[in-house]
C-alpha cells in the first residue's frame, strides 16, 4: 500500500489531502486565500501560499499519525505567472489567469511574425490570460524587476521549487506559453525576438515523473519525512478531468470549482485553427483531451451569496430554496455570467454580468434562479464549441462544489438534455493529481486501474424532456442577449476607464 499527498491550490484556497493508493481519503485540511482586484489586475500573494501550505500538509501529516507518505505532488491553477529571484523567492504578486491587464502585449504577439506559425502549431492564440503577454507585461511595465528575474514559473512550479530547489514544469503546463510538445521546445525564436531568455522558463517534465526529494528545512516545517519522492502532476483542471474518471469519447467531465472546467476525450486530433476549445495531449494516458475552462463557475454562487445571502444563518441552504420556488425561466431573466470576461468558449475579456428582463414583480429568487440557470448555459455553449469540432457529448460526470447542490445537478440535466452522473468524490482536482502521480511511478498499471481504485458514481439524474425543451428556446434567448451586447462591452470598459479612479478590493472567497 502506498501514499500520496496532494496540495491542491484552487482560486480560493489552499488544501492538503492524503490518500492511499486504495483512494482512500486518510486526511484532509484546508485554509482561504486572498485575491486582490483592481479593474484589471487579479492578483494573489505567493507568500501566503507558501505559508498556508505548509500549515495544511502540517495538520494532515499529524492527523494520520505515523503512517508513511510515499509521494507528495502539487496542482493549482494555470496560466498564473509567478516571477522568483535566484533563491526562489516570489518579486511580486502572482498575475493570476483572470487578470487581464496584457491586453496590448497580447495584441502585439498577435502581430509578431513569429506568432501565426507557432499559433498555428500549439494551437492557442495570445490571449491576455495566457503566459507569455504577461510576462512581456512585466518586461515593459517592471523593468528593475524583470532584470532580477531568474525563472517565470506558474503556481505548479513556484510550490515544487520550494520544496525541492528544482524548476521545472510539466508539458501540459508548458503550452500556456506556447510550448510545442510534439517538439519538445519553447518558441525560441519569438522569445529571441520579443527580448524574453528561454533560460527564464522551467525545464519541462512529463505529468508523473519524479522531480526530487523535499529539503531539510521544509521537512522541519512541514512534519514530512525527507524520504518524500515529489511528483509533477499538472494544473487543476486536467487533474480533475483525469480524476472524473473519463476514458471514452462522448463521455465528458464537468467539474465546477469557483470554474467551471468542461472537457471530453477525442479518438483523434482535432483540425487546427479550432481556437473556440482546446485540446490537450496527455501521451501517458494515450488520451487528447479537448475542451476548456471559462472564468467562473462556483463562483457565481459565491458571488450570489454575498450580494444577496450574506447575513443568512445558512445561505447555500436559502439559495436553494429560493431558486427551486421561482418558476423555470426565472420568471424571464437571462443571466450572463460574465462577470471577470470569459475564456473558453467565448474568448471575450471585456465581457460581463448581465440580468436581462428585469420587472418589478422579480425578487432574489429569481435572480438566484436565472444565475443558476446560467451554471447549465455554461456548459451548453461548451457542448456546442466541442460538437463544431465533429465531437459528440453523450453524457456528463458531475464533480467540484456546485455538485453539492442537487437542483443545480438537474438544471445541469435539463437545459443540456445529457444523464448526469454525480460523482461520491468533489475533490476531482486531488484525486486526478494522484492517479497521475501514483500512476506515472507505476503504483498502478493503467489509467483505468487508478479509476477503479478513486472515482465512484454517487447518483444518476436524468433531464425532464419537457424541461429540456423549455430551455432550447431560453438559451436561443442567452445567446442572441450576449450577441446584442457585445459591442457594447469594449465601450463600456473605455467609459469605466475614464469614471472611476483603480480601486483595489481584496476577497477572501472568489
Amino acid at each position: 500500500m502506498k501514499t500520496i499527498l496532494v496540495l491542491n491550490m484552487g482560486m480560493k484556497s489552499i488544501r492538503s489531502i492524503i490518500f492511499d493508493s486504495d483512494g482512500n481519503k486518510l486526511s484532509s485540511a484546508s485554509l482561504p486565500i486572498e485575491t486582490s482586484l483592481s479593474d484589471e489586475c487579479v492578483t494573489q500573494n505567493p507568500y501566503e501560499w507558501w505559508e498556508k501550505g505548509k500549515n495544511v500538509i502540517r495538520e494532515t501529516v499529524t492527523d494520520i499519525g505515523g503512517i508513511k507518505i510515499d509521494y507528495l505532488t502539487v496542482t493549482t491553477s494555470s496560466s498564473c505567472l509567478v516571477y522568483v529571484d535566484k533563491k526562489g523567492d516570489a518579486l511580486g504578486p502572482c498575475i493570476m489567469v483572470s487578470d487581464k491587464r496584457a491586453i496590448y502585449e497580447s495584441n502585439l504577439l498577435k502581430n509578431n511574425s513569429f506568432f501565426e506559425k507557432i499559433k498555428k502549431n500549439v494551437g492557442l492564440d495570445a490571449d491576455p490570460y495566457l503566459m507569455l503577454p504577461k510576462a512581456i507585461w512585466v518586461k515593459n511595465h517592471q523593468k528593475e524587476l524583470f532584470n532580477k528575474i531568474y525563472k517565470f514559473l506558474a503556481p505548479n512550479d513556484y510550490l515544487i521549487a520550494k520544496f525541492t530547489n528544482c524548476y521545472v514544469t510539466d508539458y501540459i503546463n508548458a503550452q500556456k506559453w506556447h510550448y510545442d510538445v510534439e517538439k519538445k521546445k519553447y518558441p525560441e525564436d519569438l522569445l529571441k525576438d520579443i527580448g524574453i531568455s528561454v533560460e527564464l522558463f522551467p525545464e519541462v517534465v512529463s505529468p508523473g515523473d519524479y522531480v526530487g526529494t523535499i529539503s531539510e528545512k521544509v521537512a522541519e516545517e512541514t512534519g514530512l519525512h525527507q524520504s518524500v519522492k515529489v511528483i509533477a502532476s499538472t494544473y487543476d483542471a486536467i487533474c480533475s478531468f483525469v480524476g472524473s474518471g473519463v476514458l471514452k469519447e462522448g463521455e465528458a467531465s464537468d467539474v465546477s470549482g469557483t470554474v467551471t472546467v468542461f472537457r471530453t476525450v477525442a479518438n483523434r486530433k482535432i483540425e487546427a485553427g479550432i481556437t473556440k476549445i482546446q485540446q490537450i495531449p496527455y501521451f501517458e494516458g494515450n488520451m487528447n483531451i479537448v475542451g476548456g475552462s471559462n472564468n467562473l463557475g462556483g463562483g457565481l454562487i459565491e458571488w450570489v451569496k454575498q450580494c444577496y445571502y450574506q447575513n443568512e444563518a445558512f445561505p447555500y441552504e436559502l439559495m436553494v430554496k429560493d431558486a427551486g420556488e421561482a418558476s423555470l425561466g426565472a420568471g424571464g431573466i437571462i443571466f450572463l455570467p460574465y462577470l471577470l470576461g470569459e475564456r473558453a468558449p467565448l474568448w471575450d475579456y471585456s465581457a460581463r454580468g448581465v440580468f436581462f428582463g428585469l420587472e418589478r414583480m422579480h425578487t432574489r429568487k429569481e435572480m438566484t434562479r436565472a444565475v443558476f440557470e446560467s451554471t447549465g448555459f455554461i456548459d451548453l455553449d461548451m457542448i456546442a464549441a466541442i460538437g463544431e469540432a465533429g465531437i459528440e457529448v453523450n453524457s456528463i460526470r458531475l464533480s467540484g462544489g456546485l455538485a453539492r447542490l442537487n437542483l443545480i445537478s438537474q438544471i445541469k440535466a435539463d437545459i443540456t438534455g445529457r444523464e448526469i452522473s454525480v460523482l461520491s468524490e468533489f475533490e476531482t482536482t486531488a484525486t486526478g493529481a494522484a492517479m497521475i502521480a501514483l500512476f506515472g511511478q507505476k503504483v498502478y498499471s493503467s489509467l483505468e486501474e487508478a479509476v477503479e481504485q478513486f472515482v465512484k458514481v454517487r447518483m444518476i439524474i436524468c433531464p425532464e424532456y419537457k424541461n429540456y425543451l423549455q430551455y432550447q428556446e431560453l438559451y436561443k434567448l442567452y445567446k442572441e442577449t450576449y450577441q446584442t451586447l457585445r459591442p457594447l462591452f469594449p465601450r463600456r470598459m473605455k467609459v469605466t476607464e475614464k469614471l472611476y479612479r483603480k480601486k483595489r478590493i481584496k476577497i477572501e472567497n472568489l
